[in-house]
């Protein structure tokens, strides 16, 4: 069976179906494009299907062509991890997450001792960045937490957190603010999502008029720095119920007309296809999609003991 196994066809056929390029393809495998297009069409021969649609602009799966990326995909993962286990070394314990650098800050991090309490044996290697790490060429990466927007294609989605917006201070900050009108903060980088519609939302919904005028706003380039604004004192702040909610449950903030609330966004876990047989990668993918539940009230989530 294995000798009718077009094997190295299949190995290009991954690169270039993972790159969207025969031609990157090519120079990840160290070959001409010619040789690239050559193993397709062999590999098309041998199964019978169009794998790719050949376009001026590069080259997309077809239907059976995104079905056999997601089996050789993981396949060749799990081979590597076969291969890894015979020469040991250390950091194989590791998970690596990319995620931005909020979500890390105020609900990841906070939450990271439950998980390595569940598991003594592995690490949680935080890549905490805005930018956006395509899953299915840097094999370094195993999980991704992401704001927004729909899954992109190819990818596992196990799990999904939504959020949506109120407003919050401390208890002083919010009984003054109920005598007159408060200092706003607002996240710079979501300026137009969060001030210009997210606060115009709210106060519409809460009857109030804190945007006539000239209103006093500090603004901040983070959500992490925004919320730190607020627990300090300087003014109420437009938050996510995700990002604050550990301030809320240590009582260092409070919302202000609990029951408005905006709609926001989620949070999605991603995985390339074959990443979660990792078993670092499979224990955080588990942990996290209880955490979700927990958070969504699905569930209760187990606090640790001491």
């Amino acid at each position: 069976m294995f000798a009718r196994l077009p094997l190295n066809a299949l190995r290009t056929f991954e690169a270039a179906a993972r790159l969207r390029s025969f031609k990157l393809a090519a120079q990840e495998l160290h070959v001409t494009p010619t040789a690239v297009s050559h193993q397709i069409r062999t590999l098309e021969h041998h199964l019978g299907a169009a794998l790719f649609q050949r376009e001026a602009r590069g080259v997309t799966l077809t239907t059976p062509g995104a079905r056999l990326l997601e089996t050789v995909h993981g396949a060749l993962l799990d081979i590597g991890q076969a291969m890894d286990a015979l020469r040991p070394r250390p950091g194989t314990g590791v998970v690596t997450v990319t995620t931005t650098h909020s979500f890390a800050a105020l609900w990841l991090v906070p939450r990271l001792g439950r998980f390595y309490q569940e598991h003594p044996g592995c690490e949680v290697r935080l890549d905490a960045t805005e930018r956006v790490v395509d899953l299915l060429q840097d094999a370094s990466v195993d999980v991704a937490i992401r704001y927004g927007g729909t899954e992109p294609p190819g990818l596992l989605a196990p799990a999904a957190l939504a959020e949506s917006f109120g407003v919050y201070g401390t208890p002083a900050a919010v009984r003054a603010a109920a005598q007159a009108r408060p200092t706003l903060i607002s996240v710079q980088w979501r300026d137009s999502t969060l001030y210009e519609h997210g606060w115009r939302q709210w106060c519409a919904a809460a009857g109030l008029s804190w945007l006539d005028g000239r209103p006093s706003v500090r603004h901040y380039e983070e959500e992490h720095y925004a919320l730190q604004a607020a627990i300090a004192g300087q003014g109420l702040v437009l938050a996510s119920s995700i990002m604050v909610s550990d301030a809320v449950g240590t009582g260092l903030l409070r919302p202000f007309k609990p029951g408005v609330r905006v709609p926001g966004d989620r949070y999605i876990v991603l995985c390339a296809p074959g990443r979660e047989r990792h078993p670092p990668a499979r224990a955080f993918l588990a942990w996290i999609e209880r955490e979700f539940a927990g958070a969504r009230g699905d569930e209760p989530v187990s606090r640790p003991t001491r």
